[in-house]
């Protein structure tokens, strides 16, 4: 018929029941979202995919037998998958970064106001993903900073000579000053001036700074 619209089938999965509860009474019959099933872990996802056929999954991180980013890598290797909003109370940079690389299509705060849950189901069934603004102002954040940190280190290693850059490299591998001085063919007083060099080149004050900057260039 026309001007009818099919509603978006959502399956929650959640191990807490209040939240189980409260969402299902926010979501269900309204908004066009139909809650079709409720799974208490993540091992219970698969038979409900099976029985229920949810357009949307949405998905708790921390449950007790298998966690959110588990059971969204297996969800991913199905046929045909229905999309995944995370909906957690933990908004960890490496938890977003997690859910979003095994193949969330969005991510959002349990104190998502419920409108702005609603919209993301419509969204990310229509293939359109989303994030909450204050995950993806963080993730920018990181990604910039990131980003910054890899140019000052190789903007500064490039300041050294190509000796000095192989005694970095073979400081942020962990060698002490007898094996640099056996794997660079020079003595051990030169491998140490070299360091003493480094340190005043780079105002570093220890070892450990060199390590870290050789792994912020992406050397280590």
């Amino acid at each position: 018929m026309a001007g009818v619209t099919t509603a978006v089938r959502v399956l929650i999965v959640d191990d807490d029941p209040l939240v189980r509860a409260g969402l299902t009474m926010m979501l269900d019959g309204a908004h066009g979202i139909a809650v079709v099933a409720a799974a208490a872990d993540g091992d219970e996802v698969p038979s409900a995919i099976d029985a229920h056929a949810p357009d949307v999954v949405l998905m708790d991180l921390r449950m007790p037998r298998v966690d959110g980013i588990t059971a969204i890598h297996r969800l991913r290797r199905r046929r045909n998958p229905p999309q995944v909003i995370v909906l957690t109370t933990f908004d960890a940079d490496d938890d977003v970064l997690l859910a979003l690389r095994a193949g969330a299509g969005g991510f959002l705060l349990k104190d998502t106001p419920p409108h702005q849950i609603v919209d993301a189901v419509h969204r990310v069934a229509a293939g359109d993903p989303i994030l909450s603004p204050k995950i993806t102002r963080r993730l920018m954040d990181r990604a910039a900073a990131e980003a910054g940190a890899y140019e000052r280190a190789r903007n500064a290693l490039a300041a050294l000579s190509p000796r000095e850059r192989d005694v970095v490299l073979a400081v942020a591998q962990g060698r002490t000053n007898a094996e640099i001085s056996a794997e660079l063919f020079m003595s051990v007083g030169t491998v140490k001036a070299h360091i003493t060099h480094i340190l005043v080149k780079l105002d570093l004050t220890n070892r450990t700074q060199i390590a870290l900057l050789a792994h912020d260039a992406g050397l280590a």
